[in-house]
């Protein structure tokens, strides 16, 4: 016998999904029906049984009835339900690695030390607020004289996402930059440089591009010297400037760059912490910023005849590399 319609006994007989539990799904909306019989009873058509096979499927997922709704009646379709449920999934397998990585910190440590840093982990449990705080503060914090991209591109590095797959000591790290943005005072250096950060892309363009050569030699563990990143180094002050890149201006800018904030105890102790919580992926701008004044140091002696003893130049002034 052919049918056109079924009644809810013969889908669930068919599909083994209980009487009950369609019922439910009937009215809900998610399984429509095709007509009443004489006696009111509600008849199902051939869609039917292809319905319940998709809600059957979706429900041994664990999706929420109410999302399996927007699929079945095309609010939403089959891919972005997936995408979203994995971007779901990733959340909370990162909430848990956060988890696991902070038990394991305050597990690996003396009980002394254990309150302190239960102190602090509490404070980045909640991701996206933990990373929300960071970047509030360093938008507020920097210049506001920051061309717009050069503001985006320092907040991205000052304050990471956290590490997607933590350990301990990423996790702790990670929290304790927030313990420093949080002590009073702490950005009081950012306003050291609002001369420079009122310069246009072309001084940012040749500043990234010494910055980009300083990591690529800090990677290969290369010592500091005259080359082609303190060049560009020189070349983005002197323009700035507008003086030119003499002996004397590299003399002047190296007494300006090598007393600057750049050795703060307080920001090299952050960049430090930064560099931990990314795994290095962030360049250490503190470590970047005295590879850079000992190479400015090393090419003005190297240009003075100077002796250089145990490969470093003697810096009359004293200041290279302190802090």
């Amino acid at each position: 016998m052919t049918h056109d319609t079924w009644s809810i006994g013969e889908l669930a007989d068919g599909t083994g999904v209980p009487v009950k539990t369609l019922r439910y799904y009937s009215d809900s909306g998610l399984l429509p029906v095709a007509s009443r019989s004489t006696g009111g009873h509600r008849r199902y058509g051939p869609e039917a049984w292809e319905r319940i096979r998709l809600i059957r499927r979706l429900r041994a997922l664990d999706t929420p009835i109410a999302t399996i709704t927007q699929v079945v009646t095309g609010e939403r379709t089959l891919g972005e339900l997936v995408s979203a449920e994995l971007e779901a999934v990733q959340e909370r397998l990162t909430e848990l690695r956060w988890r696991e990585a902070t038990l394991r910190s305050l597990d690996d440590c003396p009980s002394e030390e254990r309150l302190r840093r239960l102190e602090i982990l509490s404070r980045v449990q909640r991701l996206p607020e933990a990373h929300r705080t960071l970047t509030d503060h360093w938008y507020r914090e920097l210049s506001a004289a920051l061309p717009r991209r050069r503001l985006d591109i320092m907040v991205a590095m000052l304050a990471p996402a956290p590490p997607q797959d933590p350990v301990p000591a990423t996790a702790l790290a990670y929290a304790e930059l927030h313990v420093l943005v949080s002590t009073p005072a702490f950005t009081r250096w950012t306003q050291d440089h609002d001369e420079e950060m009122r310069q246009g892309p072309a001084f940012y363009a040749e500043i990234d591009e010494a910055a980009a050569l300083t990591a690529a030699a800090l990677a290969r563990g290369l010592p500091p010297g005259a080359g082609a990143a303190v060049d560009a180094f020189v070349s983005a002050h002197a323009r700035a400037r507008r003086e030119s890149d003499t002996p004397a201006f590299r003399a002047h800018l190296h007494e300006l760059v090598a007393r600057s904030s750049g050795f703060d105890p307080r920001l090299q102790r952050y960049w430090g912490l930064v560099a931990a919580a990314t795994s290095g992926r962030v360049l250490n701008m503190t470590v970047a910023h005295r590879w850079l004044t000992d190479g400015l140091w090393l090419s003005i002696a190297a240009a003075n005849g100077r002796a250089v003893g145990g490969g470093r130049a003697q810096d009359p002034a004293g200041v290279t590399g302190k802090a």
